[in-house]
């Protein structure tokens, strides 16, 4: 049974930092590829970065490219994305989703809110 369990968000004032969490069950961490959404009130969900926790070859959405960084603790099965210089438009629910590379299947967390707000 998969299970990845979301953490870190919060209410934070622009220009602040947070560090968002996954922690990993039941999937084969070490061969996936691991990856964060977004999804804003009235906007569609979008990918924020993903890691291929084999390699650590990373990717970013151009909107958090130099602010947000993407890694993975294997040992821990754990997801991480720290985030700095956070703007308001950075306010959604963050959703961790894991790629299994053996099982081509999509799962995902329920969910951390984050808010940028003074």
């Amino acid at each position: 049974q998969v299970q990845l369990v979301e953490s870190g968000g919060g209410l934070v004032q622009p220009g602040g930092s947070l560090r968002l969490s996954c922690a990993a069950s039941g999937v084969t961490f070490g061969s996936s590829v691991m990856s964060w959404y977004r999804q804003a009130p009235g906007k569609e969900r979008e990918l924020v970065a993903t890691r291929t926790t084999s390699d650590g070859n990373a990717n970013y959405a151009d909107s958090v490219k130099g602010r947000f960084t993407i890694s993975t603790d294997n040992a821990k099965n754990t997801l991480y994305l720290q985030m700095n210089s956070l703007k308001p438009e950075d306010t959604a629910v963050y959703y961790c989703n894991a790629f299994p590379l053996s099982e081509l299947v999509n799962y995902w967390g329920q969910g951390t809110q984050v808010t940028v707000s003074s």
